[in-house]
């Protein structure tokens, strides 16, 4: 079968359009990735990220983590430990990825990082790290059962 083509005004003559690159899933998936550009609205008087603008990304990607894997309303239960191990500076890119690392009953431990990324050179660097614990609900908001992780042996 040919590739679909393209069509850009600018370049009249069609050509193949680019294949959409596969993501590998695990079924059901347990890992978001989302990138974020650091702005200064979003830095202190020093030029780095507000300490709290970093909790809020990694809050949204331990949500958009639980509630993928889940397939049900999440919410935040708890934040342990966060340890910032680096600033990360205006201009960056920030890669926040949100992996789910452990499964109870209806909650979900959600592993968070931040990893920075400067756009010119590519240099990449884990800049944060902390985990989530987050709850899946019913409709009537009450806590309910999730999917075991592949590969989890059921616990006594």
């Amino acid at each position: 079968m040919d590739a679909p083509l393209s069509y850009h005004p600018r370049h009249p003559t069609a050509f193949p359009a680019p294949a959409m690159t596969p993501i590998p899933e695990t079924i059901p998936p347990i890992e978001v990735r989302m990138a974020e550009i650091v702005f200064p609205n979003h830095t202190n008087h020093l030029g780095t990220l507000f300490g709290g603008q970093a909790l809020a990304w990694m809050d949204k990607a331990a949500f958009l983590a639980a509630a993928r894997y889940s397939r049900r309303t999440v919410v935040t239960a708890r934040s342990d430990q966060v340890d910032f191990k680096l600033p990360i500076r205006i201009g960056q890119m920030v890669e926040t990825v949100g992996r789910i690392v452990y499964v109870g009953r209806s909650s979900m431990k959600v592993e968070v990082e931040l990893i920075a990324e400067d756009l010119h050179t590519g240099e990449r660097k884990l800049c944060t790290r902390g985990h989530f614990v987050m709850i899946a609900l019913d409709a009537d908001g009450h806590p309910t059962s999730v999917p075991s992780l592949p590969g989890d042996i059921p616990g006594p």
